[in-house]
């Protein structure tokens, strides 16, 4: 990452008319995390800054990336200091800098309490995300989980690793994140068609179906950025 900072321009925000004819509204504090980001890190870190956690995560092609720097404290293993920076819109940079100030207040979050923050709760957070942008959401939680899974090897607690794809998003149904990001690979693109190609309905838990939609939303965004990278 070269760029010193990642704003797009200012008609990102506010009310944004598309071509649909849809009006685009953020909140206050969405706004207030876009135009002021808490945690952003414009220069890259130094040994001096002992982060001890990193996760990169996102597609430079489509626009959103996003690295996060963890500095754990080894013996509580809570969360003193988490840094950012991301490639992406008004709702990602705002994602992002929410999900810095939520698991770094009061002390900081356990790793283990911070490894299960969800799109959702940084959605809560914020007081809501346009529906075309709740996937810019899960950049932040899949990057931190990243960090996470990077300390664990650093420190050498190889057992605590959990690996991305074998999380389960629906227990109602057994479905995997690598089951949605499987499905979106062979061509679903929407909610419906991930079920159709699953052969699965939808559970009960309001929750776990938002979440599942808003990966459906990040993972078809990566891979059709790749596949405009072998055009």
């Amino acid at each position: 990452m070269t760029r010193k900072n990642s704003y797009k321009t200012k008609e990102a925000i506010g009310d944004i008319q598309e071509f649909t004819g849809e009006n685009w509204f953020y909140s206050d504090k969405v706004k207030e995390h876009f135009f002021h980001p808490k945690n952003l890190l414009l220069d890259e870190p130094t040994k001096k800054d002992a982060f001890n956690g990193v996760g990169l995560v996102g597609a430079p092609a489509c626009g959103d990336m996003m690295k996060v720097w963890l500095k754990v404290d080894k013996k509580a293993e809570r969360i003193r200091e988490c840094r950012w920076r991301t490639f992406g819109c008004a709702s990602a940079i705002a994602s992002t800098s929410a999900m810095s100030e939520m698991i770094t207040k009061g002390g900081g979050m356990t790793l283990e309490k911070a490894r299960q923050l969800k799109p959702g709760d940084i959605m809560e957070y914020l007081g809501g995300l346009p529906l075309r942008k709740v996937h810019c959401s899960v950049l932040g939680d899949k990057a931190l989980r990243v960090a996470i899974n990077n300390y664990y090897y650093r420190t050498k607690q190889f057992d605590k690793v959990e690996k991305e794809g074998s999380r389960i998003i629906d227990r109602d149904l057994g479905i995997t994140e690598s089951d949605i990001e499987e499905a979106v690979a062979r061509g679903a693109r929407t909610l419906k068609e991930v079920q159709a190609m699953l052969k699965v309905g939808v559970g009960k838990d309001k929750e776990s179906k938002e979440e599942l939609a808003q990966l459906v939303a990040y993972y078809a965004e990566q891979f059709d950025a790749r596949g405009e990278e072998n055009v």
